[in-house]
């Protein structure tokens, strides 16, 4: 019995000529598909490479480095001394460092809770309806985010000064008893430097969340209404589950800023009166360049680094949870 040919071998494997042939384009397609990602990626990496060996020269060898003279103990000049984790016990058992901790959760307050709590009560303010001078509200609490630190910080040291406005307003309207150098006080020092930082990241956090709250579906308001939920219901139900994307965000760099503390503190406080408002990198600046201890310096860094990578993949992972 003969068999009619139509161009292709029938074959066991396949079960006629036309399933083989669209088997090998199927291969052909697949390989040079592969070819041109292999392809791709080569390109990418060779764009990518002066940026790669950048970023490793600038910042993943100093890390390296530092973490190298952590072990250390060394003043910068002389030999320098093998003291294994020393410098990291001394962070959590000498008091004065130990301070440091106590004071950045007092900070984290006036940095992350205070602003993120006003930023989400002036963004359901300002998306509710529509007022005059919103705008202008909007800018003048951003112009921090426009300001450098160094600014802020001599304004503000002017402002707690014993003579400054905020003495002279008390004591214009009969408060002499409240009036006090607030920068040189034990209890309300730190106080003090926290609502710097609270008006700092005020206008951060308002408009990130107003920016959030823009993108949110009108139908979900719509449809909360229709269920009778009042402003304050709407609030909880609609518009915070729908921030929680940008309350993650405001969190990480806020509570990081109050851990990374610096500018403010130095230029106000100093870390004075006496360790009141001390912080991790103030004392990380103090043992590096005031009273040369770079290994003890060195550890504080790393600290600092893994405590900001921690709270950021702890936010990460708590923000993505359904």
């Amino acid at each position: 019995m003969s068999i009619a040919r139509t161009g292709a071998a029938v074959t066991p494997e396949t079960g006629d000529g036309g399933s083989a042939t669209e088997a090998i384009v199927v291969r052909r397609r697949r390989g040079r598909t592969s070819h041109a990602r292999r392809r791709a990626r080569t390109i990418g990496l060779l764009f990518a490479a002066p940026g790669l060996l950048i970023y490793a020269g600038v910042v993943l060898w100093p890390l390296v480095q530092s973490l190298q003279y952590s072990f250390y103990k060394w003043d910068g000049i002389s030999a320098s001394t093998w003291v294994g984790f020393q410098n990291y016990l001394n962070f959590f058992t000498d008091p004065v460092l130990r301070s440091t901790l106590g004071n950045v959760l007092v900070l984290i307050v006036f940095f992350a809770i205070l602003p993120i709590a006003l930023g989400l009560l002036s963004a359901a303010l300002i998306t509710s309806g529509k007022r005059p001078g919103m705008a202008v509200y909007r800018w003048i609490f951003f112009l921090p985010q426009v300001l450098t630190s160094v600014v802020i910080a001599l304004l503000f040291k002017r402002m707690y000064a014993p003579e400054g406005p905020i003495n002279e307003a008390l004591r214009a309207i009969g408060l002499d008893a409240f009036a006090k150098n607030w920068l040189g006080d034990f209890t309300w020092a730190l106080p003090a430097v926290g609502l710097i930082g609270t008006w700092v990241t005020f206008g951060f956090c308002m408009v990130l969340f107003i920016a959030g709250a823009s993108s949110i579906p009108p139908e979900l308001y719509e449809a909360a209404r229709m269920d009778g939920a009042g402003p304050v219901r709407e609030f909880f139900s609609v518009t915070l589950p729908g921030l929680r994307g940008q309350i993650a965000v405001a969190l990480t760099l806020t509570i990081t800023a109050a851990l990374r503390a610096f500018d403010l503190i130095w230029i106000t406080t100093r870390g004075g009166p006496g360790t009141s408002t001390l912080t991790p990198a103030v004392a990380l600046y103090k043992a590096a360049f005031v009273n040369p201890d770079v290994g003890q310096a060195a550890a504080i860094g790393v600290v600092m680094a893994i405590l900001c990578l921690i709270i950021a993949v702890v936010i990460t992972r708590v923000s993505e949870r359904e």
